[in-house]
Parts: structure tokens; sequence; C-alpha cells
């Protein structure tokens, strides 16, 4: 299948380390996609790595939804101390989609409602009630018919349509009262849109939605599988917002890169689930979730958190500067060491997705590995481990910089 797939890069990884991944001919790269933002703590952390054989030399699998393990419990422990608010109790799964319809799941149950609100752009996992909340027709091509009863909210992108939260609130609480039945149980939402192209809402956006969720008694479901960890500067994005969420789901980084998954409510919420109303085989893995505290050890013990923002506005600063030199660049947004070149042609600002896939591949040529993301293809992603350095992030910098110098001489042959 791996032919199948058109946006796998022509590289053969063989090793990495921190920001650094090597291939089959010993040619390094700067890695600044973090295998889809995963490698939060770095590629082979060394605590990660250690803790991982260690638990593999004691106990691989006893499934931890029959028997206990105290890797599992220990993580548990662990989500309910730095998940924010009220967030308790984990159900650990595989991957970010399980985790996000383990989230509906249980969001139903509690509230004895059956339909959900998704934002237009948004990304919520390849399964099929993932995809069903998923707002990219993209993603969606040939999995339809979606699940009934999921309706769409605009995204909230104040790039392509730029609005005060208030406006978008009120858009909001029309949709539940004339696209929904009244019977919606919860919002599902990233707290920086991924692969709808690095969307970040405004600041006051959640504040007022939740204020809509609120009157209706609709909860809300932060989707943080891509934002969580310290890759917008805190620990969970949500955070940047001021805002509680019901229950929050998490993946990728959580683990350095091994399997793993959850999503965390509140007490009550969680105890809406009863005994044999959901299961996973292999999630809580024990040596899974022995990477995934070392993992959270090494991001609190390096603050990185606190680099991530740093970083991120380190970097950010010069993209823009970037942004004045090539016209083609049409907006510079992100958070912490999330970021997004949203690429755009013409007075028009005609997505631009050929020329970000040029982008793309220059870098690599010059030993940079960069993502491509956006519902049109058109966001040149950057989000490297965040132990990267600043000279690494210079390097970076360098490679963007003659990458779009070399495509404006290209255009302007043409």
């Amino acid at each position: 299948m791996t032919g199948f797939v058109k946006s796998v890069q022509p590289v053969v990884i063989q090793k990495a380390l921190g920001a650094v991944v090597t291939d089959v001919y010993g040619r390094e790269y700067i890695d600044c996609f973090a295998g889809i933002s995963v490698v939060n703590a770095g590629h082979n952390n060394p605590a990660v790595m250690a803790a991982a054989r260690e638990q593999i030399d004691n106990l691989i699998h006893c499934c931890s939804y029959l028997y206990y393990s105290q890797p599992t419990g220990a993580l548990a422990e662990k989500m309910a101390q730095i998940t924010p608010g009220r967030l308790k109790k984990s159900f650990f799964a595989n991957s970010g989609a399980e985790a996000v319809e383990g989230a509906m799941k249980l969001a139903k149950l509690y509230t004895g409602k059956h339909e959900m609100i998704a934002l237009q752009c948004g990304f919520h996992g390849r399964t099929w009630g993932a995809l069903s909340v998923t707002g990219n027709a993209r993603r969606k091509r040939g999995a339809g018919p979606s699940a009934s009863g999921v309706a769409f909210a605009p995204a909230p992108d104040i790039y392509r349509a730029p609005r005060h939260p208030e406006d978008w609130a009120r858009s909001f609480e029309n949709i539940v009262r004339f696209s929904t039945s009244g019977d919606v149980a919860a919002f599902i939402a990233e707290p920086v849109l991924g692969e709808g192209g690095i969307i970040v809402p405004p600041a006051q956006y959640f504040i007022e939605i939740k204020k809509v969720l609120d009157r209706y008694g609709i909860l809300f479901i932060a989707d943080e599988v891509q934002t969580g960890f310290g890759r917008t500067g805190k620990m969970f994005a949500v955070e940047h917002y001021g805002v509680e969420p019901d229950i929050l789901v998490t993946g990728k980084g959580i683990a350095g890169g091994f399997p793993l998954a959850a999503f965390t409510a509140r007490d009550e919420i969680a105890a809406a689930f009863r005994p044999g109303d959901h299961l996973s085989t292999f999630g809580g893995n024990p040596v899974s979730c022995a990477a995934a505290l070392a993992s959270i050890g090494a991001i609190e013990q390096k603050n990185l958190c606190a680099k991530s923002w740093q970083d991120g506005e380190y970097i950010t600063g010069k993209l823009r500067g970037l942004q004045k030199q090539f016209p083609l660049i049409g907006d510079v947004r992100g958070l912490g060491l999330m970021i997004g070149l949203e690429l755009a042609d013409g007075e028009d600002q005609q997505p631009a997705a050929a020329q970000a896939e040029l982008i793309r591949e220059s870098c690599r040529r010059k030993g940079v590995l960069i993502g491509v993301g956006g519902v049109d293809g058109n966001v040149v992603r950057i989000q490297p481990p965040l132990v990267i350095s600043r000279r690494q992030i210079d390097a970076v910098v360098e490679a963007l910089t003659e990458s779009f110098a070399e495509l404006s001489c290209a255009r302007a042959a043409d």
C-alpha cells in the first residue's frame, strides 16, 4: 500500500536522534514534522527508550481492561495531574482516531443525546466515526456516506474569514437551532486545527462558544491529539483559551512514538461507562504507558512547554520577515512550535498547493523535512521535535529562504 500514498517522501529513514533523522545513505535531515507532532521530547529520547526497554523485560501485554498493570495505573494518575480543570479519569486506546470515537461514545452515554457538532476544516481521524466529524471532503473521499446526526460550524479562520468571536458564537448557535434536532451530545474541536492548515482560533473564540454550549447542555470535547504535550507552548493547547473541556482526547505526542492515545473526562462523565460498555485489547499497553510516563517526564523536566513557546516566537518572527520578502506567503500563524505558512497566489489569494509542494521538495533537497497540509494543500507546516536547537532553527529558516527565493526566480522567469 505504500506506493498508493502520494504524500510519502522519498527518504528511507534508518535512525534518528533529537531533531535529526538519518537515511540509509547516511544523510542527515533536520526533522521539522516530528512524525506529525509525535516525538515531542525528541527522536529516540534516552529516557523513553530506557523506560520501554525495562518494561519489555518485565511485561509486554496483559490487557489493561482485564487486569491491572503498574505503568497503566501510574499514567492514569499522571494524566489526572496534568490535564486541565476537573478532568480525572482516562481511558487508554491505540490511536487518536480510536480515542476520538471513544470520547464521542462516552458523551452520548452521559448526556443521553446522539448528535454531534464539529468544525469545517477540522480533522479527527480516518476511521468511519472520526471521519464523520471531520470537516474536509478530501479526507472523506470514497468513505461515505458518513454517520448521520453531525452538523458543521464554520472554522474560526481569521485569515480567510475574519470575524469577531461573538459573530462566530452567533453562527454556532444558529447551527444548534437550525441544523440539528436539538439532540446534541457534544461539540468536538481541535484547539488549533492541524490538518486543516494550522488554523489558530482567536483568543476569545472558545470562551464565546462555551457560553452557547452551556446554554444548550452540550459537552465540549477538545481534540488534543496533535496539539497536546507541549506542542503549542502549554501542556495542552486548550489552556491558551481559558476554558475547561468536558472530555480531552490525546494521542501522537503522548508516548514519544509508541502507539497510545487516551480520552480523559470528569469523574461524573467517566461514570457513564459501565463494565463492558467499552474496551480496547491493546489500549493501555504497559510498554507504551511506560514510554508515555518517561516522555511526559522529559517534557516537564526540560521545561519543553516554555521552550516550545520561546522557539515558536523566535521562528515565527523570522518567518514574518520572509512574508514581507515573498508575496506568495499569505499568512504566518501558529502557537508554539505548531506553525503554518499559508501560500496564496495573486490578488485574489488563490490557494497555492503546487507551490507548497515545491517548497517541501526544495527543503528536502537542502536537508530539512517539513510538512504540507491544509484543506487546499497549500499550507507549509513546521512542527519539529520540541528539543530542536536554535542553530537547527536557523538552518531551517535558511533552507526556507533559499527555497522561496529559488521558486520566486523560477516564477519570474516563466
